[in-house]
């Protein structure tokens, strides 16, 4: 039976330089990277080497503790380079891609007459299988395990996001074999749409699914949100997690048998000249949208959101998960006491509380830097986080176990329940400036070790 939501807890964080809806094309660019830094806790294993030609699904490494997860090459082309880090670890690899794209035939095949194995080795061959994450932990998900129930979050609620209805309005057909294939991996698969308008027919007439309705401020389009107020976790439970545009993909997979990784991103943020979407491939290089798009100055420019992206350089790639570029002002020019300072009145800075007289326009908009306006201080309680975690959880003392390795209090507060994504508003509400996000990707990782 599908539920209805309302979260009261949560902000929107209103910035200049929302996409407008208009889709563009990229011209051609060959230099494409697969960052095995995006998947967090992976052991990369690699099949290829410098010189080898690849396909659009060819297989490129797999992980060294779960050799049936496969990562493949977005684009046909030639292995151009194999980055390395310390103790030669593999950061990425570089990919000078093909005009024309060639692609492996995995085959075509109906989700619907296929069992749950079968869907879930198509998956893995065919190279889809990283886009499933699993809670607790974030991480790519386990085959071998059985989910109680795979999330889907048919918005986005976080500063700047794509909308989804604009982005997959017309992929009907891909996303409901997604769907179905997803279906036969779990008892029931939740789709949550945003309560407060009608969401386009590629989310409402989907079947294979239960239908939930959440409205309310940010992160109310976060999967963990909808997870904890749909269906919490508990200690030995596991749900899987899947981003809608992936559904496509791995709806595409059955439906042509290729590994088609070609998604609509949002290229927005104040520093954008004319802020839209492109459709681009998973790795493309960002150089190409960005010339001539950006405004002057000196700018941060982000794969993903501000909340929870990476930064990148203007040579730099997007990341695996993301769907949006944001540039946003870099924020190194000082700020004086009485102009810019913290003794302005502060018509245009952006406050939680009624710090500035800002307050007084609740619907503006502002161009917001990456100064943090501030250095690192005692972590005191000052009763900010509670207000924007929407989880029947006590941030700042999940918080704090984490930082002093309490695993028996860590468990008791949550700890399985929560991922870093979900504390990127206590972190940017945070008084004491701790990067919290961080601290809980730890926390996670000692539970995984210790506890699972």
């Amino acid at each position: 039976m599908s539920k209805t939501i309302i979260i009261r807890k949560g902000l929107d964080i209103k910035l200049l330089g929302e996409a407008e809806k208009v889709k563009s094309g990229v011209d051609f660019a060959s230099d494409f990277v697969i960052k095995a830094t995006d998947f967090h806790g992976l052991t990369p294993k690699l099949v290829v080497k410098i010189g080898d030609k690849v396909k659009a699904g060819t297989v490129l490494f797999f992980d060294k503790n779960r050799e049936s997860i496969k990562f493949t090459s977005p684009v046909s082309g030639e292995i151009t380079d194999i980055v390395r880090g310390e103790k030669r670890k593999i950061l990425q690899l570089n990919i000078r891609a093909t005009t024309e794209t060639q692609y492996e035939d995995f085959g075509v095949k109906d989700a619907g007459k296929l069992n749950a194995d079968e869907v879930k080795n198509h998956m893995l061959t065919g190279g889809v299988w990283p886009f499933v994450k699993m809670r607790p932990i974030d991480v790519i998900a386990n085959p071998s395990d059985k989910p109680k129930a795979i999330f889907i979050s048919a918005f986005d609620s976080s500063p700047l996001a794509p909308d989804y209805d604009y982005v997959l309005h017309g992929e009907n057909a891909a996303f409901q074999a997604g769907i179905t294939a997803l279906s036969k991996l779990a008892p029931k698969v939740h789709l949550t749409v945003n309560g407060a308008g009608a969401p386009d027919a590629v989310f409402a007439n989907a079947k294979d699914c239960q239908i939930n309705k959440i409205t309310g401020k940010h992160p109310a389009g976060n999967v963990g949100t909808q997870i904890h107020h749909i269906d919490p976790i508990n200690k030995g439970e596991f749900v899987w997690t899947v981003n809608a545009q992936d559904v496509v993909i791995i709806g595409r997979l059955f439906l042509t048998g290729k590994f088609d990784a070609s998604r609509v991103i949002a290229l927005a943020g104040s520093e954008v000249k004319a802020p839209k979407y492109y459709k681009v491939t998973l790795g493309t290089p960002v150089k190409k949208l960005l010339a001539d798009a950006l405004k002057d100055g000196q700018n941060r420019i982000i794969s993903g959101n501000v909340l929870t992206g990476d930064q990148i350089s203007a040579d730099g790639h997007l990341g695996f998960y993301h769907n949006q570029i944001t540039v946003i002002p870099e924020g190194a020019e000082p700020k004086f006491l009485m102009t810019k300072g913290w003794m302005e009145p502060g018509f245009g800075k952006f406050s939680t509380n009624r710090s500035y007289f800002s307050w007084l326009m609740p619907g503006k908009k502002y161009r917001m830097d990456t100064n943090l306006n501030g250095e690192i201080r005692n972590f005191v309680v000052t009763g900010e986080m509670e207000k924007v975690f929407p989880f029947d959880i006590y941030p700042m003392q999940l918080i704090k176990s984490v930082m002093y390795k309490d695993l028996d209090l860590m468990e008791k507060l949550g700890i399985y329940e929560v991922a870093p994504e979900d504390f990127a508003l206590c972190e940017f509400v945070c008084t004491s400036k701790i990067d919290i996000q961080d601290v809980i990707r730890k926390g996670l990782d000692e539970v995984y070790t210790e506890c699972m």
